[in-house]
């Protein structure tokens, strides 16, 4: 038997991972890609009495391989806050699967486990640009402001890792950061000790700083035009930037 951990890239779908494996740790493959890479269970080899945890990917798109892995025999646990589509009936798949606005998939998994290692829920939701749920889940925390603008910043930033055509675009690999972010039960401590996160906010401050040298292309009443050039920075700074 083996065990899969399928999750999107970016910062919702690492922190969902962390809180569950905080609560349930195993060793698993690790199934992942940039942020807009989301068809990616149908990487995933299953076979009969495997067990494939599926993190903040929609079932949309991944619906022919969900129903290929289930057809082995495979179990599948699913969370997730995209559109779905009609959700299969099936004993093997158990699905947490809610399209509530403001409600990403940290905040699924913080339910699902009862509010366990809740920290991580809310840099997993600054990183999805919820800031209002973000600090509203915060508050059992009782969190100083300074300690929250850390976990925000850390939530942009692993999110701002995401973003990039390929993996050679972005500062670390999602499951290289994963394994970093394993060893901390609290966000902060990561923030305070892993050498990782001063090269995500200097990369993040670098490449914002040369996007917003830019100058836009075509700017009307409701439309602004700009074009980036065809470098790393600018691939990863292009999901930030139009956001």
């Amino acid at each position: 038997m083996a065990h899969y951990d399928v999750f999107n890239g970016d910062a919702d779908g690492i922190c969902a991972l962390q809180q569950l494996r905080l609560c349930e740790p195993l060793q698993a493959t690790l199934v992942t890609g940039p942020k807009r890479e989301i068809a990616l269970l149908k990487r995933v080899p299953a076979s009969a009495g495997d067990v494939i945890t599926v993190l903040d990917i929609s079932l949309h798109s991944n619906r022919d391989a969900l129903e290929r892995v289930l057809a082995t025999g495979a179990r599948v646990r699913w969370f997730d806050h995209h559109f779905p589509g009609e959700i299969p009936t099936h004993l093997g798949l158990d699905c947490y699967i809610e399209t509530q606005p403001e409600k990403g998939t940290s905040l699924l998994v913080d339910d699902y486990l009862g509010g366990r290692h809740r920290a991580w829920a809310v840099v997993g939701t600054f990183g999805d640009n919820f800031d209002v749920a973000a600090r509203r889940v915060a508050e059992p925390l009782g969190l100083a402001e300074s300690d929250l603008g850390r976990l925000r910043d850390l939530g942009i930033y692993l999110n701002y890792n995401g973003y990039g055509a390929e993996l050679a675009d972005l500062h670390f690999p999602p499951d290289a950061l994963y394994r970093r972010i394993c060893p901390y039960a609290d966000p902060l401590a990561f923030v305070a000790e892993d050498p990782a996160f001063p090269v995500l906010r200097d990369g993040y401050a670098d490449d914002m700083y040369r996007a917003r040298g830019l100058q836009p292309s075509l700017v009307t009443e409701k439309h602004r035009l700009m074009i980036l050039p065809a470098e790393p920075w600018a691939r990863r700074a292009s999901g930030v930037l139009a956001n």
